[in-house]
């Protein structure tokens, strides 16, 4: 006796979900589903289909052939719903857009709150799911239909791959105590800064994850006296002299004063940032998606 194939779109976006985190548990957390309905959920959709979607290992989750086959079909079918969703706005009250945006730590914490705030003023009908990413990670996402807007450093080049029009440009600096040992300096390279102690941001932040990666090549680790959640929370920190740390330039100039810090450029070459915006086909995203890419364009014009 065969059994018909029925995936709403709660398990079409949960099972997204599970394969970008490649855990179940986490999948689970950022659909809002219980682990126990989510792993339900799953269950009934392999059985369904009378073929696994996942392996099961250790570390995790990976998609099977079918697996794989179905992320295809849900994220062309999200998608299209997303742009139903966006041109049905334009006529009839009570239709919501909702964009997903990956940004890296920079635009997350500098650009983006300000812009962010007045384009959803101005557009009550459309909401928007940003979450923070490295900028290799919101590359593969966008290619990947995980996300429809991504912002991303010049460390990566998604003009490979995807369209990409230019967003902000910032430069990464060192800040560290007014009494501290290099204040006097009128630049400095990140090498040399690892000889001090450093005040970091969580483990997995990008800004940090992107520190500790030029530390290795360095051929040194950071010494880190404490990592903390923010910007804010580092500068005031640094300006107590407990260490020293890179911040974007405008985090650094807008705590300056507050926090007692010095500002030291930094001469690598990786220091100046030219901020992204990345998509796979301007033409082909929803309405609200177009908005939100013209309206972060707008802003970098300005």
């Amino acid at each position: 006796m065969k059994t018909s194939m029925r995936f709403d779109l709660v398990d079409l976006r949960l099972f997204l979900f599970v394969v970008e985190a490649a855990n179940i548990t986490r999948g689970a957390a950022r659909a809002g589903i219980a682990l126990a309905s989510a792993s339900e959920r799953i269950r009934l959709m392999e059985q369904s289909l009378g073929a696994p979607l996942l392996e099961r290992h250790r570390r995790g989750v990976r998609a099977t052939p079918a697996g794989a086959a179905l992320v295809h079909h849900a994220q062309l079918v999200i998608q299209q719903l997303e742009r139903m969703r966006g041109e049905l706005s334009e006529y009839a009250d009570g239709f919501r857009g909702r964009v997903r945006l990956f940004a890296n730590t920079t635009a997350s914490a500098e650009f983006l709150p300000t812009a962010l705030a007045a384009f959803l003023s101005q557009h009550p009908q459309i909401d928007i799911d940003m979450e923070e990413r490295s900028s290799r990670d919101i590359v593969r996402a966008v290619a990947g239909n995980l996300a429809e807007i991504g912002i991303v450093g010049d460390e990566v080049n998604p003009a490979k791959e995807l369209q990409i029009f230019p967003f902000a440009e910032d430069r990464l600096v060192l800040i560290a105590p007014r009494d501290h040992v290099v204040s006097h300096q009128r630049a400095i390279a990140f090498r040399d800064a690892l000889a001090y102690d450093h005040v970091g941001l969580p483990a997995g932040n990008a800004l940090q994850d992107q520190m500790e990666d030029h530390a290795a090549r360095a051929g040194r680790r950071l010494r880190l006296r404490v990592r903390l959640p923010g910007f804010d929370a580092v500068c005031q920190v640094v300006g107590s002299g407990i260490g020293v740390a890179v911040v974007p330039a405008t985090a650094a100039r807008r705590y300056q004063r507050s926090a007692a810090i010095r500002i030291i450029p930094l001469v690598d070459t990786w220091a100046p940032r030219r901020l992204t915006i990345c998509v796979r086909s301007f033409a082909a995203l929803p309405a609200h998606g177009q908005k939100l890419v013209e309206h972060l364009r707008g802003r970098a014009q300005a």
